[in-house]
């Protein structure tokens, strides 16, 4: 396809997928989102930071199969990681173009590792907002239910208390913790001011657009990249965390950074898990100054 602004349904790894270009006119290295979840959309994105890197870069919106408005597979086993990948390099050839910048948050920011380590030729610079590599991690866990325990409200709280003293393993207590952890307790825990929480909310809303679960089923019950390959990566890497992220963590973004032979790491202060949400003009600075840095 040429790269023209606009929506596209592409067929990659036979499935009909959503894609965006924005900012098709400067003619730049293509900077493909991947978006969260797992099984996640972009519509919040583009309404917040994505316009702002448009500015600047031509950037590539792309809806995992079976996500936003991506088509599904027939087969609900199809969305593991190294399906995912390849969906990203069939995209990247239908650009036509040889090298792509990537930028994931979330589930995503581990995904464009696991991309980035599959083929190093083929990416200029990695962005990993907030990254989460393995959903079952024990410091990804742990910091998910202090994160809860610290912003949930004490009728919440003591519920979240006996789950987290029950004699099951962490991730089952996260789990438990998720289903019933309130919608205040949620925003509490993903925003740092309750305002863009409900901003967030309004956008769901108005998307009309569903998260169907077969994505987390299939890729919770393996690291989306093990840890020890991220020595592997070497690409330059900014990872960028929210100051008060309670779903990733801080401490967990650093070591992410440290541990890639060319990373670097930046802290949007005032923002929790989604900083392109919470201070999307600081974000989108620290992104297009790290892209603009060369080879």
């Amino acid at each position: 396809m040429n790269l023209t602004d606009g929506e596209h349904l592409l067929t990659l790894g036979g499935v009909r997928q959503w894609v965006r270009v924005d900012g098709a006119r400067h003619g730049t290295v293509p900077l493909v989102l991947v978006h969260g979840g797992p099984g996640g959309n972009h519509f919040v994105y583009e309404r917040t930071a994505g316009p702002l890197l448009a500015r600047e870069r031509t950037v590539v919106y792309h809806e995992q199969r079976g996500c936003g408005r991506s088509e599904a597979p027939a087969d609900e086993r199809a969305y593991d990681v190294d399906t995912l990948v390849r969906d990203l390099d069939e995209l990247r050839v239908a650009l036509g173009a040889p090298t792509v910048d990537l930028l994931g948050y979330s589930f995503g920011g581990g995904l464009v590792f696991a991309y980035a380590h599959a083929f190093p030729r083929h990416v200029r610079r990695v962005v990993a907002q907030a990254p989460a590599l393995d959903l079952q991690d024990a410091r990804f866990v742990a910091c998910q239910l202090a994160g809860f325990l610290e912003v949930a409200p004490p009728e919440v709280r003591a519920r979240i208390e006996g789950i987290v003293a029950s004699a099951v393993p962490p991730e089952v207590q996260l789990e438990r913790v998720w289903g019933v952890a309130s919608v205040e307790t949620v925003d509490c825990f993903l925003f740092h001011d309750g305002r863009h929480a409900g901003r967030n909310r309004a956008w769901w809303r108005e998307s009309g657009l569903v998260n169907t679960g077969l994505t987390h089923k299939v890729v919770r019950s393996r690291p989306v990249l093990p840890w020890e390959a991220l020595a592997a990566v070497d690409v330059p890497t900014l990872v960028v965390v929210g100051r008060h992220d309670r779903n990733v963590g801080e401490a967990y973004a650093r070591e992410v950074s440290e541990a890639l032979p060319r990373g670097r790491f930046e802290v949007i202060e005032d923002a929790a898990h989604f900083p392109d949400v919470e201070q999307p003009e600081t974000y989108a600075e620290v992104v297009l100054r790290f892209l603009a840095r060369g080879p």
